[in-house]
């Protein structure tokens, strides 16, 4: 008996790769969907205005739970009814929700982008956020917890990628 695999090859190249101009074009467009937990905290931490803002789109107990410090909270529910309220049309808007797990912030970011916002969506949500060593706040105020060592480099500032 053949198996499988040996029939149409390894099961990673069972489907080639995408030509060079093939990946440019996804890989370039993932960019301008997404930001990375990291970019967003460094853009965070410098002096001046990051030139985006940040929006946490979930309830409010999550909220209070915990929250990206500066973020701004507007649930996905209720974009259609404050957006305008909270949001300068003007200005890109970097969505999340909890984390890989949960398609709060895509959700957001289609309502966002239909009505007239450039939105990315962070990847890895709050979550990631946490994970990877960055401040929050919460009701009780600021917090930190040690990065963790699959989802950043413990001695170092940054991955390097």
């Amino acid at each position: 008996m053949t198996s499988p695999t040996s029939i149409t090859g390894h099961p990673v190249l069972r489907v080639p790769p995408a030509s060079p101009a093939a990946a440019v074009a996804y890989f370039g467009a993932s960019l301008a969907f997404h930001a990375d937990v990291s970019d967003v905290a460094r853009a965070l931490e410098g002096d001046g205005d990051p030139g985006f803002v940040v929006l946490d789109t979930r309830s409010g107990a999550s909220w209070d739970q915990g929250h990206v410090p500066g973020a701004v909270h507007l649930p996905t529910d209720l974009i259609g009814e404050k957006a305008a309220a909270l949001l300068d049309p003007a200005v890109p808007v970097v969505a999340y929700c909890w984390g890989p797990g949960c398609n709060g912030a895509t959700r957001a970011a289609l309502a966002l982008a239909g009505l007239g916002y450039q939105v990315k969506e962070m990847l890895g949500g709050f979550e990631y956020w946490v994970r990877e060593g960055f401040t929050f706040e919460t009701w009780e105020g600021p917090e930190r917890r040690p990065a963790d060592p699959l989802t950043a480099p413990v001695e170092a500032g940054d991955c390097g990628c």
